[in-house]
């Protein structure tokens, strides 16, 4: 269903302030959720980037590991060693990130 309606030009610039301010760019997408929970935030989580970070490098990582199996026909425990401890870290980052998201009101 469609829904239409007017606003002022004032009105206009401050949709778009705060629609900035919490990162979305379509109107449409943030007047829905306005109108439904009544609240938009921005979660600027330092630890999310890191993840992502060391997600993409352990990939990597795994990715050469598995190469050089296939390769060589073997792998070596310091290179899983290595891994492990980057994932052990990885999830330390995203317990950090659930315990702060659960604080959320």
């Amino acid at each position: 269903m469609q829904m239409n309606f007017r606003v002022t030009e004032g009105e206009a610039k401050l949709i778009r302030k705060k629609m900035s301010e919490v990162g979305i760019r379509s109107p449409g997408a943030y007047l829905r959720k306005m109108a439904l929970d009544g609240y938009c935030i921005r979660l600027e989580i330092k630890e999310l980037k890191e993840v992502r970070f060391l997600l993409r490098n352990a990939a990597n990582n795994l990715n050469q590991y598995a190469k050089q199996a296939n390769t060589t026909g073997a792998i070596y425990k310091n290179d899983i060693d290595d891994l492990k401890r980057r994932l052990d870290e990885i999830w330390e980052l995203m317990k950090e990130m659930l315990n702060k998201l659960s604080k959320i009101q």
